[in-house]
This record gives C-alpha cells, structure tokens and sequence, in this order.
C-alpha cells in the first residue's frame, strides 16, 4: 500500500484576499474549485503548476468570526529555488514572521494568521 500527499487545507475568512496572497507571495494559483450549491461554502485548490500537491482554501459564509489558530504548532513549508530573493519579496510584502538565520529558514503569515515556513532548495 502506498500513500502520497494530496492537499493541504486552511479554512479563510475572505477568499479573494487570501488567493491574491498565495499567488503574490508563492506563486500559488487555482487549479480547481467547488461551490456548494446553496453558496453555503467554496472550496479552492492552489497549486504550483509542477507537482499535483494543492492547497485547499475552504470559505464558509456563515463564518464572521477569525479561525482561533491555537498556538500555530503546525504550518505548512514551502522549498524556494532563490531563497534571497524571495526573502526580500517577503520583507517589501510585509509578511514575514519570523527569520531563524542559524537554521537558515524563514516563516511568513497569511492574511488569516496561518504560518509558511520558507526554505531555501538545498
């Protein structure tokens, strides 16, 4: 039996702001979408263009409130190809974190609080 990975989900509070983020700061673009048919939620699936791997964004309509992220023990990491130039991408956009220099990594913040962890391709 054999598993591969599949997608990935944060739920957010705004749609568009949130797939203008991931395609600003990751390059991240729709793949695919599905809306239930009584608007109650939309669900879209980011990818890279190169692997089959998605992020899922799930937006719920009744849902006004943020998403209570607990203490953000898990994030999602990202490989960078330039990791100096995405870094100064990152800083002009505002979202950086949190800069680990000894480990050489990088965490930037999406609209709804959630953690990217940048790493450079070694």
């Amino acid at each position: 039996m054999k598993f591969t990975f599949n997608h990935f989900n944060f739920n957010v509070l705004n749609l568009e702001r949130s797939m203008k983020f991931y395609e600003e700061a990751l390059g991240l673009k729709e793949v695919r979408r599905k809306e239930a048919e009584d608007g109650s939620y939309i669900l879209v699936f980011l990818g890279d263009g190169k692997t089959d791997f998605t992020l899922e964004l799930t937006w719920l309509r009744d849902r006004t409130e943020p998403y209570d992220l607990g203490e953000l023990e898990y994030h999602l990491a990202m490989k960078v190809d330039n990791y100096d130039e995405a870094f100064k991408k990152h800083k002009e956009m505002g979202c950086v974190e949190y800069v680990n220099e000894a480990m050489g990594i990088y965490f930037i913040v999406d609209p709804d609080g959630y953690w990217i962890e940048v790493i450079p391709t070694r």
